[in-house]
């Protein structure tokens, strides 16, 4: 217990105990220090509690004014003599020592009127570190630090001691792209932010002379070495994440569903890892199954919104960013155990092949999964010749009603993790695709008109009919002529015709693992079936809005980072060459697309081409942070 005239720290200051009243201490202290001017000192008292202040020396105490006035010159040297005396012995090398201990050890006697000088010598100096430990618990201890702590402290007093001309040094190795690593690097943390976009200001890219863009940051990352041109800065430019939704879904729940008979088939690329549909056909009805993580994905739970916020999974050739925890994949996605649980779409069609009627269930069914690939090798067994069949009559449906489809060349793009070299395939186009595309296409027209016919609102997708010109050329031409004359889609509360698709009214539903849109049409699909509350319009047009938004962004980030490691694998292949078709002319320059790139240019030719004719190009000047690639004729 702390007695009367003790000394005592309160709020880091020095303070006397001048009473005690009952649990409170009465303490007397500096409330304004004396000025160079000749202002005397001024002090002040104050009733603390116990918790409130520290004890420093148990006194007597003498004037406050004599302990706050003592000064030693020589308290640093003997300070230093303590701390290589404790060194030497392993049994005090690294243990905490008291206050008073320290005391004895440097003058033999710890005396109240140094008490506080002490205590200030030891807290500013760099070879002992406060035990907060024994701070917490009442007292004051201090603990000899490690002679490479000693050595790091050192070098931030010199470096803040010497900050202008150490900064000024940096600037000038900067203008000169001859940075020390890593020591330098440190001073280009507020570049990267600028790289990243997440500000637009740096006192360095100023100082420097340099324009403060996120492609002028970028290309300064390069030159000095602190980034690599695997460093894809897009994802974060974008306020994007590269990693999955963390919180996982709770396992699906037990509740009545109807089972569905035979097999269903999941269809999907080699390298899908979260198939999210199936299709099948019974003889009378067309199913089609989706993967159902609204069983426990409720509206505004804490998972809808972290998937709202994303929008949409992130799929990049580095890795992929999932909208739903991958933990999710192994109990909603369709096809990875026996029997999986889907959300089912049956359609029923009439006489001319248009959908008739759709039903939506809470469903078991068995599904087996295969590859495009595959599944065009079995095109016409029993299981999945109807399945074709009901596509093709889709599609002639759909270019009847004025369906536009566009067929540009794909490629896959994916980066080895271990070596960092970028690999680009061409995409391989299976009939099975098609085929597939058609399901998905039927089983949202389906689920708009099953959303319509029972007033439930609903996320709705509409695009405009193009204006297409007279005299469009074929090939590759012809696309992107036929690319130039589509409108953007839009996303809505209200069903309105899909002019490219060539339906009256359509809703995306087929993909909830990774669709934002899709799973909130889930979430009031199913409430429909519960009997529950339903979200209303003004909640479910919000909610759309903000998926749409954050999809966009993803899209975007998608894009440029596709952008990126083209440019990347061009550089990895500096002799590369590749095919180029002549898809537009305009005065002296055409337009060019690369297939096996997936890539545009424009060049001015040796010799003007005709449409869709090919030349061989090659890769030169390719800029990173800009995304700008030229591109000659071999």
């Amino acid at each position: 217990m702390i007695q009367k005239n003790a000394v005592v720290l309160y709020k880091n200051q020095c303070a006397v105990v001048t009473d005690i009243d009952g649990d409170k201490y009465v303490i007397q202290y500096c409330s304004a220090p004396a000025t160079p001017t000749g202002k005397k000192a001024q002090y002040a008292s104050l009733k603390v509690r116990e918790k409130d202040i520290t004890l420093l020396h148990k006194g007597p105490s003498a004037q406050l004014d004599a302990l706050l006035s003592f000064d030693d010159a020589s308290l640093p040297q003997q300070i230093a003599e303590v701390y290589e005396l404790l060194r030497s012995d392993e049994s005090t090398a690294s243990a905490s020592i008291t206050l008073g201990d320290i005391a004895e050890l440097m003058r033999g006697s710890f005396k109240t009127e140094e008490c506080f000088a002490l205590y200030k010598a030891l807290s500013s100096c760099m070879e002992f570190s406060p035990d907060d430990a024994a701070l917490k618990s009442g007292g004051i201890a201090f603990v000899p630090r490690s002679e490479d702590e000693i050595a790091s402290l050192r070098q931030k007093a010199d470096e803040k001691e010497h900050a202008g001309e150490i900064r000024d040094a940096f600037i000038r190795r900067l203008r000169q792209r001859a940075l020390e690593l890593p020591g330098d690097a440190k001073f280009m943390v507020e570049v990267e932010a600028v790289a990243l976009g997440r500000t637009d200001k740096s006192k360095v890219m100023t100082d420097a002379g340099i324009a403060q863009t996120p492609e002028k940051a970028h290309k300064l990352l390069l030159d000095t070495g602190i980034w690599t041109i695997l460093r894809n800065p897009y994802p974060t430019r974008y306020g994007l994440t590269m990693v999955s939704a963390s919180e996982g879904l709770q396992s699906p729940p037990e509740e009545e569903r109807l089972r569905v008979e035979g097999t269903a088939y999941a269809i999907d690329n080699a390298w899908s890892a979260d198939p999210d549909d199936a299709v099948a056909w019974d003889g009378t009805y067309l199913w089609v199954h989706i993967a159902d993580p609204a069983s426990t994905v409720m509206p505004d739970s804490s998972i809808d919104k972290t998937a709202r916020e994303r929008g949409t999974t992130l799929y990049l050739p580095e890795g992929t960013s999932r909208m739903l925890a991958e933990t999710s994949l192994a109990d909603y996605a369709l096809g990875l155990n026996e029997i999986s649980r889907a959300l089912s779409f049956r359609i029923q069609f009439d006489e001319k092949g248009a959908v008739a009627d759709c039903s939506v269930f809470k469903t078991t069914v068995d599904v087996k999964r295969l590859t495009y690939e595959k599944a065009t090798e079995l095109k016409d067994t029993p299981e999945l010749s109807p399945l074709f069949d009901i596509a093709k009559r889709n599609f002639e449906r759909r270019a009847k009603a004025g369906a536009k489809t566009i067929n540009l060349p794909e490629v896959h793009i994916t980066v080895d993790q271990e070596t960092k070299r970028v690999n680009i395939e061409p995409e391989v186009h299976y009939e099975a695709s098609d085929m597939v595309c058609e399901m998905m296409l039927l089983a949202g027209e389906g689920a708009a008109r099953f959303a319509f016919r029972n007033h439930i609102p609903f996320p709705y997708v509409s695009q405009e009919p193009p204006e297409i010109p007279a005299g469009i050329p074929d090939g590759l031409a012809g696309e992107f002529r036929m690319l130039r004359c589509m409108h953007k889609r839009s996303v809505g509360i209200v069903p309105a015709p899909h002019a490219a698709i060539g339906v009256a009214m359509y809703s995306q539903v087929t993909s909830p693992l990774r669709r934002y849109s899709d799973l909130v049409a889930h979430e009031q699909l199913r409430a429909f079936i519960a009997g529950g509350p339903l979200i209303d319009k003004d909640a479910m047009l919000e909610r759309i809005s903000e998926g749409d938004a954050a999809s966009v962004a993803a899209k975007k980030a998608s894009r440029y980072s596709e952008t990126h490691w083209k440019l990347v694998y061009l550089l990895q292949h500096p002799d590369w060459t590749g095919e180029a078709v002549c898809v537009d002319r305009r005065d002296r320059q055409i337009q060019l697309y690369i297939p096996s790139l997936d890539m545009q240019t424009y060049i001015i030719p040796k010799k003007m081409p005709e449409l869709n004719e090919t030349m061989t190009v090659k890769a030169s000047d390719i800029d990173i942070p800009t995304q700008n690639v030229v591109f000659i004729q071999s």
